[in-house]
């Protein structure tokens, strides 16, 4: 668990604090997205956690203890961190960029080595192909899954990931962004993430916390957050298009539907949203799209399935 209590910080010369009575908590093995305009605090959160800023007022509890009482590199080799643009070292292979916090910790080399072909094949990439690969030899997608595979190589209880998909295509982004979720619930780690990118905060947050000139402005999960925005600020923030967002938020088989659908009609994955099988129909494809619960979907009885579903 992370926790802030009434944490803030005020650096020399600014008018205003960067963060100012900030109360939050990310449960343990949840995800907790810190999203708002540029400058409202969300790095300086973020931060606090690893000690990298130290809080004016206030305190941060990582598994109940306050950071200030532990050492700032110990503390570190505890908790993962995922930077934007990863931050590999260019110097050495992906092995041994994956194995440098079990190496500070005193690992030995057979653990070490195990280790990195555990976290490499969890990632998705094959030990044997980038083991010995210097970083400049990986595309942007493959750089920031050793990223991740570097921070979860200790088997850190919290993650720290910071703009971490920024440099990855956007073609790319969406499909590693399922991923590392996916493995990030498997795993069941504390995660405080910060993002600019509102989809991107939907796609990964259980919660979203959204800022707002160092103060939080709502705490929710996606769905309220879309559905029920707390102010003026947070509906502006979320966008007039929110209700096509919230489409990504429920299952397709939340469509309960009558009518069968025949031998051989298309089907969706059990994982796939109302807004997959809305972009179907919309794009001509399909009059009626097979659903996991062997029920059929048009464009009409979709938007009254959704409807309902937000009801």
């Amino acid at each position: 668990m992370i926790r802030f209590e009434a944490a803030a910080k005020t650096y020399p010369g600014q008018s205003r604090p960067a963060l100012d009575d900030v109360d939050l908590t990310v449960e343990a093995g949840t995800t907790c997205v810190l999203i708002g305009p540029s400058g409202c605090g969300k790095s300086t959160a973020l931060q606090m956690v690893n000690r990298l800023v130290t809080p004016s007022a206030g305190r941060v509890l990582v598994e109940g203890r306050d950071v200030a009482g532990h050492d700032p590199i110990s503390l570190r080799r505890r908790i993962g961190y995922v930077l934007q643009g990863v931050g590999l070292f260019p110097h050495r292979t992906v092995a041994q960029n994956v194995a440098t916090v079990p190496g500070l910790l005193g690992w030995d080399r057979r653990r070490i080595a195990e280790r990195v072909d555990a976290m490499l094949d969890l990632v998705g990439l094959d030990p044997g192909e980038v083991r010995d690969r210097r970083p400049d030899a990986l595309s942007g997608g493959q750089r920031q899954r050793v990223g991740v595979a570097r921070a979860l190589a200790a088997d850190p209880p919290v993650l720290l990931m910071d703009e971490p998909f920024g440099a990855v295509d956007p073609v790319a982004r969406a499909r590693l962004q399922d991923e590392v979720r996916g493995i990030l619930a498997r795993l069941k780690k504390t995660v405080l993430m910060v993002t600019h990118d509102l989809d991107e905060a939907v796609r990964m947050g259980d919660t979203v916390a959204l800022m707002r000139e160092g103060r939080l402005v709502q705490v929710a999960p996606p769905e309220t957050l879309l559905a029920a925005p707390a102010d003026a600020f947070a509906e502006r923030f979320m966008g007039a298009d929110r209700w096509l967002r919230r489409l990504s938020l429920i299952p397709a088989t939340a469509a309960r539907l009558a009518e069968r659908v025949p031998d051989g009609a298309p089907r969706l994955p059990g994982g796939a949203t109302l807004k997959d099988a809305l972009g179907l129909l919309l794009a001509g494809e399909a009059e009626r799209i097979g659903l996991a619960e062997d029920g059929s979907v048009t464009l009409a009885s979709l938007r009254i399935a959704a409807a309902r579903h937000a009801s």
